[in-house]
């Protein structure tokens, strides 16, 4: 593959794609019927389609009886968290040991010019991102995860989450299940916003910030309480008239799709040849200049209703400039 064909590089060795992000097409007037399709098959392959199928292997292999559920015990409860801990990892490690050990495809599609592992600093424990990352993410944010999860299960099995049966209500379960991962957008943009915000960026965000070039590792590296608002987002099935299997499926749309703004390529070269797009560009920018995209390029264009999305081109580079110079101008007013 020639990156060069796509983007360009600077003399930093950072590459950016000549394509500019864009919106969903069905925000688009008048809308396009095939460009519409291609979003929807894009939206549902590969990243969601993955936490669909594990959310089902785990439902069916991992997830014990309503009967067992009912009591709140530390048998099923570790044997759920050993199956995400090793099934995360395993997803995970695939990544990082295909793109940023072995470097199968080198620096080419690479956003920042560099790997963590050249960037030894003391923001990080060890002074290495790639520990810290890992260590953050599956000894902090995994076991509070399957934690919310645990505590859903067993609320649904006692009858304190409002359920309905796959038997009388398929269609709408089917439904609320491919429209999850629209509800998880809108909770990440609302709980991002939120830990940007001045004193819970500096004692929260800021440990995920820490990573300015992202990888794998460093998709779940979070602080306790970003962890916990972040897997929150299975909450919302005490509100919202479901099945405990959504309360499954959230968890695994949140920590198997983390990993999608944490690639820090633009495409991926795939071991049977080819390459697939990894739709990490707009979090990349998130990550590089804090104060855009935070909700990516989702199907709900929140950052561009509340002004605050770039789509990597020039004018999106001087709206940010523009915003930062009018925010800069009120804080030194006060």
């Amino acid at each position: 593959m020639n990156d060069l064909e796509f983007g360009t590089r600077n003399k930093k060795g950072d590459w950016a794609p000549s394509q500019h992000l864009e919106l969903p097409p069905f925000w688009s007037w008048p809308p396009s019927l095939g460009r519409v399709l291609g979003w929807v098959m894009g939206y549902v392959w590969p990243w969601n389609l993955v936490a669909i199928v594990t959310a089902l292997l785990w439902w069916q292999l991992v997830v014990p009886d309503a009967g067992t559920l009912r009591t709140l015990g530390w048998g099923w409860a570790l044997q759920l968290f050993a199956a995400n801990w090793l099934g995360l990892f395993a997803y995970y490690g695939f990544f990082e040991w295909r793109y940023y050990r072995r470097r199968v495809q080198q620096r080419q599609f690479k956003y920042n010019g560099r790997f963590p592992a050249e960037q030894p600093s003391d923001v990080f424990w060890f002074r290495s991102q790639n520990i810290d990352n890992f260590l953050r993410s599956f000894l902090v944010s995994v076991p509070i995860g399957t934690a919310i999860e645990v505590l859903l299960l067993w609320a649904f099995a006692n009858g304190w989450a409002p359920a309905v049966s796959w038997s009388d209500h398929s269609v709408y379960l089917v439904c609320l299940v491919l429209l999850a991962p629209v509800l998880h957008e809108v909770h990440f943009f609302v709980i991002h916003r939120l830990i940007h915000w001045g004193p819970l960026y500096r004692w929260v965000h800021s440990v995920h910030h820490n990573s300015v070039n992202p990888s794998p590792w460093s998709s779940m590296s979070m602080h306790p309480v970003e962890g916990a608002a972040y897997f929150g987002v299975a909450l919302w099935t005490l509100l919202i008239p479901s099945h405990p299997f959504l309360a499954v499926f959230l968890f695994h749309a949140a920590a198997f799709g983390a990993i999608v703004g944490h690639l820090g390529f633009d495409q991926l070269a795939l071991p049977g040849g080819g390459a697939q797009k990894s739709s990490a560009y707009a979090h990349y920018l998130h990550h590089k200049f804090f104060e855009v995209n935070y909700c990516d390029n989702g199907s709900v264009p929140l950052d561009r209703w509340f002004g605050s999305w770039h789509d990597g081109s020039p004018e999106g580079e001087r709206l940010m400039q523009e915003r930062f110079s009018k925010k800069k101008e009120r804080l030194n007013a006060a």
